[in-house]
This record gives C-alpha cells, structure tokens and sequence, in this order.
C-alpha cells in the first residue's frame, strides 16, 4: 500500500476516533456534571463507542482497511441502539422489559408491588434531556450514522 492510502485511512480514522471519544465524553460529561443518571439502555449505546475508540487507535497506528471497515460495523451497531432507545422513548415501539413501564391491568397487589420494587431506577422510556426536539439517544444515532459514514470512506480510501 501507498503511503497515501495510509495517510488517508488514518486520517479519516482519527478523525472517527476523535467524534466517538466527544460522544462518549459528552455522556459521562451529562453524567458525572448534569447529573444526568443513564439507564440500560443508554450504557448500552456507550459500549460501541469504547470498541471503537480501541479500533480507531488500532487504524492510526496501523492504517488498516479492514479495521476501518470493522469500526464502521460497530458504529452501525451504536447508531441503530440509539434509534431504537429514540422509538422506545417516543413510545413507537416496546422496549426491554427490564427499563420500561408496563401496563397494570389485571394484576394483583402483590404483582403490582413487585413490578414496582424490581423496577430500575432511571427507565429507558422517559426522555431526561433533549435538544431541537431530540433526546440524547436520538442524537447518539445521528452522530453515530454520520461517523459510520466516515469510518466507510475510511475503509474506502484508494491508493
């Protein structure tokens, strides 16, 4: 391979590498600093991002092709997570059992105290922060497609 090409690949992987470890840093920020508690599914969205920031050192380092490819992959994964947490908090579709509310019809007592003392702290359905209309798992999805596109065209990258 050219010098160029691996100019290029690594380039663009910096600059995807840079763009995860923002999203990353701007959710523990709201964590740690707003006070913003995340729940399953947002620690869920968190994950890709790590793998990819390892990725991404990986592609600096080496000029990889195939693990621009692979980080591209992963953000896919991270993109497609924080849609779905924008769909279970716009109520589109039914989220896991474990963060979300249920209906109480047709339950007891009993039952209903359970599902109550078994139910997480923070819920994967109620939007806690948004922006020009859009939670942060919505935005997670956005930014998360618009990285996997530079990942691709990092994989990409002609000699």
């Amino acid at each position: 391979m050219s010098a160029r090409v691996l100019t290029a690949v690594r380039a663009r992987g910096l600059v995807a590498t840079l763009g995860s470890a923002a999203l990353l840093g701007g959710a523990l920020a709201f964590q740690v600093f707003g006070g913003l508690t995340p729940c399953e599914m947002c620690i869920w969205q968190r994950w890709p991002h790590g793998i990819a920031i390892a990725l991404g050192l990986a592609v600096i380092l080496t000029g990889s092709r195939r693990l621009a490819g692979l980080a591209a992959v992963v953000l896919a994964v991270s993109a497609g997570l924080g849609l779905f947490h924008a769909g279970v908090e716009q109520g589109w579709w039914q989220g896991p059992m474990a963060c979300t509310s249920s209906g109480v019809e047709g339950m007891s007592t009993n039952d209903l105290m359970a599902q109550i003392m078994a139910a997480p702290l923070v819920r994967c359905d109620e939007i806690a922060w948004s922006f020009l209309d859009l939670s942060m798992a919505a935005w997670n999805g956005v930014f998360s497609a618009v990285l996997v596109l530079v990942w691709l065209s990092a994989a990409r990258a002609r000699r």
